[in-house]
Order: C-alpha cells, then structure tokens, then sequence
C-alpha cells in the first residue's frame, strides 16, 4: 500500500514538471513571435519614405502696388469762335477762375462790319416788305369794285408774302452774327484753375478747334481722376467704392486716399489689364493733373489665399500640384499660383487650412504612396 501511494505521487510529480516545462517553451515561442512581428513592422517602417510635413499659413497680404496717372475731374479747351485779333487777356496759368469770368476778349473788325452790313440790309427789307404789304391791301380794295384783274392782286399779294420772308431771312442773319459778336469774349466754362495760355495781346485769331490751336484750357482740380491698369489677375478683387492710398514722387512720406469710382469691364488685349478710375480730393492743390503717381490697394487683395513655400510645390507635366497626407498616405492635390512673393507662393483651391503638406517631397512620388512623418510646422509667413 505505501509503494502505490509513493508511485502515484512521483507520477504526479513528473506531470507537473512537465506542464511547467510546456509552459515555458510556449510563452518563450510566443515571445520571439511578437519580437519577430515588432521586428518586421519595424524594418517596413524602416523602408517607408521620410517626410517632413508643414501646414499652409493665410496669404501674406501684401499690397499691390501700380502705376497710375492723374488727370483733371473736368478740363476744357478753350477755341477761339471769330476770327481776329486778340485785344487783351485777363488771367494767367494757375490763376483762380469762377465760372462766366472773362478770360480774354477778341477785336473782330471784319465781324463788326458785317454786322453793320446785315442791320442795313434788313432795314431795306423791312422798308420794301411794308411798301408791298400797304400796295396789296390797295389792290384787294380795288378788286371789290373791278377795277383791277384777279391776277393783278395775286402777283401783289405774292411779292408782300416773298419781301416780308427776305425780311425775316435778313433778321436770322443779324441774330446769327450778334451770336457770333458773343463769341469775342472767352469766359471760363466752370470754376476752377487755367492751366495753359497759348496766345497773347495782339496775336491773330483764326477760328479753329484742333490741337495745339486752344487759347487757354480751364481745369477743375479741385477732385481728380486717377487712372491705373490692374492685372488680369487681380480684376476681381477690384470693386466701386474701395479704397487705396495715392502717393506721388514730389511728395515724399505723403499719402492720399482713392475711391474706385468705376471700371472699363474689358481686358486690353495689348496690356494684358483692365484700366480703373479712382477719384481722390485735392482740396489743398497739392497733386498736379498730368502727373504720374502710385496706387497702392490694401491687404484685401491676398484674403482667401493660402501660402506655402516653393519648395513644397510640385512643377510637373500634371501642372502645379501639392503633396498632402492623410492617415500616413500621399494625395496629390491641383493648386493654382496666384502670385510668387518669392520666398513663399501664394495659392488658391486644391488645399484648405489644417491640411498636411510635405515640404520637399521625393522624386516620383505619387497618390497612395505611404510615408513616415518626422516632422511637422508651420509654415511662417
């Protein structure tokens, strides 16, 4: 009895060293199993590219600055409208005119004249328009008693009709040449500043409305038009009733604002721009018409407008494309250069902010490519 006992407990003894043994042989294989499959995904992810990814910033939003000229709210060439001599002149260049003020005055012995042939001539007329009038009237009363033809007092009532229309034929003419007489003074057409005088005391006159033949020109300078062309590109960020600053070189360190008042709605085809007008007030006379100046709109022009540096665009047959990664895969997304600031390009569709993008991406990478982050920041401006 006690060698049976003994036996079973040596056989017991033998089956747990044998379970012990078991269980350490299989948590030793499953041990070099996980460090065999730590091992692979660690050599795979050895393999896989590394990139460093950086996040597009707002548009830098810097001014657009453009060349622009300045002219006249209203500016009016004065002609002469009679020929003759010119008798004096009133006011000079940058001189102050109102409207109706007298510039210069014309002598017009020639016009003088006929004016005093026309006047002698329609009193002639008027004389031989009543004689023939009162000569009718006589032969309609002599027809009543038969004494004269029914013929007779047609031909006589026909020439009073005929010498009172000479008449008032002869009267246009004196009104037309008093109208032209009104002409010899040259008055300012609207308030504002004489920016040219071409003639002077004694000078002959000719009628004319060419260039180059005008005797002063009148400007209003109180409010000018600034004319600048924009680029086809920025056409749409230019509306009524923005706003820019206006500076000109012989006024260093000084500024003007402008209010775009309208714009042509057409691309020059030569130019590549479209031409916008903006007023600015010149209350102190400080800007000249004529001159050329700089208009400089605001920071609006970038807003919307993503930046990113050259290096993390792509330049290739497919046109200008980004790299962006998602859940460690490449998407290749189309974008469009709006303008190149140089050490940073600004960009429009294709990306969105928070977007990953790889900053010098690999030669021939591609969508679905799967890549290593090492880095990310932020793109400064």
């Amino acid at each position: 009895m006690p060698d049976k006992t003994s036996s079973s407990r040596k056989h017991l003894a033998a089956l747990g060293v044998a379970g012990l043994a078991a269980a350490l042989l299989a948590t030793g294989l499953m041990s070099r199993r996980s460090q065999a499959e730590q091992l692979r995904e660690s050599t795979a992810a050895q393999n896989l590219p590394s990139v460093a990814l950086i996040s597009p910033s707002e548009g830098a939003g810097e001014e657009l600055e453009l060349p622009a000229r300045i002219e006249a709210w209203a500016r009016a060439p004065i002609y002469a409208r009679v020929s003759g001599y010119l008798k004096s002149w009133s006011v000079d260049i940058g001189s102050s005119v109102k409207a109706g003020q007298l510039l210069a005055q014309i002598e017009t012995p020639d016009l003088d004249q006929q004016l005093q042939q026309a006047r002698a001539e329609l009193a002639s007329a008027h004389s031989n328009a009543s004689l023939a009038s009162s000569t009718a009237k006589r032969w309609q009363s002599l027809l009543a008693s038969d004494s004269v033809s029914r013929q007779e007092v047609d031909e006589k009532t026909g020439d009073s009709v005929a010498k009172l229309s000479t008449a008032n034929a002869l009267q246009a003419n004196v009104e037309r040449l008093r109208a032209l007489q009104r002409y010899t003074r040259l008055v300012a057409p609207f308030d504002g500043v004489v920016t040219a005088r071409n003639t002077d005391v004694g000078a002959l006159i000719n009628v004319g409305g060419g260039a180059g033949s005008e005797l002063f020109v009148v400007s209003d300078v109180r409010r000018l038009r600034v004319y600048v062309s924009v680029p086809q590109r920025q056409v749409a960020q230019i509306l009524p009733g923005s706003t820019a600053q206006l500076t000109v070189p012989e006024r260093p360190g000084r500024s003007y604002p402008a209010t775009v008042q309208s714009l042509s709605r057409a691309i020059d085809s030569g130019s590549g721009a479209m031409l916008v007008q903006l007023a600015v007030k010149n209350d102190s006379g400080e800007l000249l018409p004529g001159g050329f100046a700089t208009v400089r709109f605001g920071s609006a022009m970038s807003k919307g407008n993503l930046s990113l540096p050259p290096s993390a665009v792509i330049f290739g047959k497919a046109g200008v494309q980004v790299a962006t990664v998602a859940d460690g895969r490449v998407q290749l997304k189309p974008v469009t250069v709006v303008r190149d600031l140089g050490s940073s390009l600004e960009l429009s569709g294709g990306i969105a902010r928070g977007e990953r993008v790889i900053d010098n991406p690999p030669d021939g990478i591609a969508s679905g490519d799967r890549v290593r982050a090492v880095a990310d920041r932020k793109v400064t401006k």
